[in-house]
């Protein structure tokens, strides 16, 4: 009795045991698992690189225990290896050496392989004199791993041990899942940068070709040279000493650029004639506002900036066109121009006159404040003392 009584206290020892071991192994498995949560929120939150990168160091060191560690990331152009994050590595680890930077590409990088060294001699027989450079004496274990998303290697994690590395498998699978993530998070901020640039050239080819379309309707309306050029930049000027908010500036900036693009269907014997226009030539000089509104209406990136070539003519006292807008029912941007192009026109030769002093343009200007420019605005461009 007393034999099967031991083994049966015996039984329930080993099971208890087995059960707290499986606890243990469940909480552990459970920690990790938060942790490559909170590693993902870093990666879903941020549009760079680096946040995500820092958050998954920490993770390591909190959950592996791992005493210093790097991500770094491949050029693929230069074939270079550039540290991105790091965490508690010595200062001159900040740069990597000729011979450490090859063994990295070579063993790591090309062959896709993981390098696992779990004490220096292990280090010492694998690396010969080369030992000390990739795994320092205060260091006893390190594992360099490839971070491979969607078929390429894009970087290297490296993580250093205190002590001899002994990895069981939870540890093992929370490192490999972190590899996983770290790649995640460079082919994220690659991709991001990639839409970024092309976002630019392709705004920038943009923008190119509005100056183009400026340039080639001063030839047509045989406005003075660099007439566009100045009204712009003297409108984005204004415009900043009014407060518009800075993400407006560049639909103000294309406004101005087109602000006639409407006189394409105005007729040449309209646009260019010598002398007075008659009350039907007029008529039909009036409509390129409206033509400006009907061309530009369905281009989805210019639709913020029709503001000016709609509503440059319109008059504070609601006596302008197309529309009759008075008061602050004209935009401000339009407001704005419309002071500019004022000026401008005024302080530059035409055809028709000589052009005026800038004293003589500025006392038209108060005089046209409260009629038809905005006092305002008005106020606001003489105090720029241009």
């Amino acid at each position: 009795d007393e034999v099967r009584m031991l083994r049966i206290l015996a039984e329930i020892a080993g099971n208890a045991i087995h059960r707290s071991r499986l606890h243990e192994q469940t909480e552990l498995r459970l920690r990790h698992l938060l942790a490559l949560r909170q590693v993902d929120r870093a990666i879903a939150s941020s549009l760079e690189i680096d946040l995500p990168l820092i958050t998954l160091l920490d993770q390591l060191d909190q959950q592996v225990g791992v005493a210093a560690a790097d991500v770094m990331v491949l050029d693929p152009h230069l074939n270079q290896l550039v540290i991105q994050a790091r965490r508690g590595l010595p200062s001159q680890f900040r740069l990597l050496t000729d011979s450490r930077s090859q063994f990295l590409l070579s063993e790591i990088v090309a062959q896709r392989q993981r390098v696992i060294l779990t004490d220096r001699a292990q280090a010492r027989a694998f690396l010969s004199d080369f030992a000390d450079e990739l795994l320092p004496p205060q260091f006893a274990a390190y594992v360099g791993l490839p971070l491979v998303a969607k078929g390429e290697v894009n970087g290297v994690l490296e993580l250093y041990f205190s002590q001899s590395l002994h990895l069981d498998e939870a540890r093992e699978m929370f490192i490999s899942a972190a590899a996983d993530q770290a790649a995640l998070a460079i082919e994220s901020a690659r991709l991001f940068q990639g839409l970024q640039q092309a976002n630019i050239d392709l705004e920038s080819a943009y923008d190119s070709t509005l100056e183009g379309w400026a340039r080639a309707l001063e030839l047509r309306d045989r406005e003075t040279q660099g007439h566009s050029k100045r009204v712009v930049e003297l409108t984005l000027e204004l415009a900043q000493r009014l407060g518009v908010e800075r993400e407006q500036l560049v639909h103000i900036r294309r406004g101005a650029l087109l602000h006639d693009i409407g006189k394409v269907g105005v007729p040449d014997a309209i646009l260019r004639k010598p002398g007075p226009l008659t009350d039907e030539e007029w008529e039909i000089m009036r409509q390129h506002p409206v033509h400006a509104y009907e061309m530009l209406k369905s281009v989805e990136f210019l639709r913020p900036a029709l503001e000016i070539p709609y509503a440059h003519h319109e008059r504070w006292d609601g006596s302008g066109y197309p529309r009759g807008l008075k008061g602050e029912q004209i935009p401000l941007a339009a407001r704005i121009f419309a002071v500019v192009d004022v000026y401008d026109a005024l302080t530059h030769e035409r055809p028709y006159r000589k052009a005026w002093t800038k004293a003589r343009a500025q006392e038209y200007l108060r005089q046209e404040a409260g009629k038809t420019l905005d006092p305002q605005v008005v106020e606001a461009f003489l105090a720029l003392n241009v």
